[in-house]
């Protein structure tokens, strides 16, 4: 196999930083549906539990789905922090630009700093030099 064609196979099968965003963000949506399952067997517990007789079978099924929904965001929630505690430490990860632009606009401004100084320093030896 050519060299070029192993670069290429082997650059495809790392995510570009988009598709993990968009994968984050769907799991997001995911535990966002999963709560309104919560909601939804919770409701369905409580409905069940007014009655004067209920039925213990049905609720077990809701404690069930209830207990597991409840597990899952909590499991999804927690890996999102994670990642979000790994990225957020005030290191620049690879998708961030914040340091590199920062440390370019301080640059600007001591070479705008300097550049005010040496002028003045200019005017100052003119005046010294300029025999009036």
């Amino acid at each position: 196999m050519a060299p070029s064609s192993l670069l290429s196979l082997s650059l495809s099968a790392v995510p570009d930083r988009s598709t993990m965003a968009n994968d984050r963000l769907r799991a997001l949506e995911d535990v966002e549906k999963e709560i309104a399952v919560i909601l939804q067997s919770a409701g369905s517990i409580v409905l069940e539990l007014s009655k004067e007789k209920h039925n213990a079978s049905y609720l077990e099924r809701q404690l069930t789905q209830f207990t597991s929904s409840v597990n899952r965001v909590e499991s999804e929630l927690s890996s999102q922090i994670r990642y979000l505690t790994q990225v957020a430490t005030g290191q620049p990860h690879e998708g961030s630009t914040y340091s590199a632009r920062k440390d370019c606009q301080m640059a600007l401004n001591r070479a705008d700093y300097a550049r005010v100084k040496l002028g003045d320093l200019g005017r100052t030896c003119e005046l010294l030099l300029d025999p009036q």
